[in-house]
């Protein structure tokens, strides 16, 4: 890329910089499509965003229609500031910087810094979240499945950060401790700002975007005690990706379908306007317990249709095994592979 045409898509982008920090509603900008609320510059808006393994560490990609942005090959060929990777742009309050970018090199025609989607290299969607927090039992016909009462409030568990994997991943079944493995395919919830006590007409404002996510478990671990994270958090057992699809392009996350296929087989077909606890009850009732940070992620529970829940004797169920691949998809936030071993 030649100097002067670096200058000039820094120069573009300066300006659409200080546009934003002056109040223009971009990307960016928008906190929600309501007017009464007010705008939020942190938060990305109006992208579809994955994270790539670059190099030692991590990168951050945009989806476009001519391939997935390499932010930071971006960054450094215009000489302009942006996140380094998912959880930078998310606990760092980037996305102005981000969409400033974007903008910048929507006018480059050469982009160089635009690669096959099909080759990249995913990481975990997050990778330093403070908190993953699990929803267990939201949809009704999945509490009644495995026999456990309708829930009163949200039964709330967690993972942590040695759990989570990617898009195209593989998890290496513990076999020497359990045997019983299962899916749960379940729409995630990525924070983009500090939560703490919020009612929920206001909950859905704190989301930074949704991801397609699997709670990927262990049953005869889980329950082995009255406690279930043994069963929930061995190594690669949060499988997420491969996109975070930006809030507010999701027009309803309580109405998307949601579907688990194993080996080619559908084993889960359902929607999320089945569950218990909807999205903004989920992030009310957590806010309310603890504080909900940007870059936090939360499960938000699976329907019927997992191998817990069949009721043939548990010896002759077919637990999933090491060669079997298991592809979770939400409506609009893509398709999730990842092979167990």
């Amino acid at each position: 890329m030649s100097q002067g045409r670096r200058d000039f898509l820094k120069a573009a982008a300066t300006g659409l910089a200080s546009a934003t920090v002056g109040g223009t509603a971009t990307a960016a900008t928008r906190a929600t499509d309501r007017p009464d609320r007010p705008m939020n510059p942190t938060m990305p808006r109006g992208l579809t965003l994955l994270n790539m393994r670059r190099g030692p560490g991590y990168g951050l990609g945009v989806k476009l229609e001519r391939g997935v942005l390499d932010v930071s090959a971006a960054s450094e060929a215009l000489g302009l500031p942006a996140p380094a990777d998912m959880d930078d742009l998310l606990q760092n309050g980037r996305g102005a910087e981000l969409a400033s970018l974007v903008e910048a090199v929507g006018k480059d025609r050469e982009a160089v810094f635009l690669l096959r989607e099909e080759k990249i290299a995913y990481a975990p969607l997050v990778t330093r979240p403070e908190k993953i927090v699990m929803m267990g039992f939201n949809y009704r016909e999945h509490a009644e499945e495995t026999g456990t009462p309708i829930p009163k409030n949200p039964p709330l568990f967690n993972k942590y950060n040695n759990a989570l994997n990617h898009h195209g991943g593989t998890i290496k079944l513990p076999t020497a401790v359990a045997r019983e493995f299962d899916y749960e395919t379940e729409l995630v919830i990525v924070f983009g700002k500090t939560c703490r006590d919020v009612s929920e007409e206001e909950a859905l404002d704190y989301v930074a975007g949704y991801a397609t996510g699997n709670d990927f478990s262990a049953r005869d671990l889980q329950y082995l005690t009255s406690q279930f994270m043994i069963g929930k958090t061995s190594d690669g057992f949060a499988p997420l990706g491969p996109h975070l699809v930006c809030a507010d392009l999701v027009k309803d996350p309580n109405n998307l379908k949601l579907k688990t296929v194993v080996n080619g087989v559908t084993r889960q077909d359902w929607n999320t306007n089945d569950m218990i606890f909807n999205c903004r009850q989920l992030i009310s009732f957590a806010s309310r317990i603890m504080t909900l940070k940007p870059g936090d992620i939360f499960y938000t529970g699976t329907p019927q249709g997992v191998i817990f829940g069949e009721k043939t004797p548990r010896a002759e169920r077919a637990w999933l095994k090491p060669g079997d691949e298991v592809v979770s998809s939400l409506e609009g936030l893509g398709e999730l592979r990842f092979t167990l071993t």
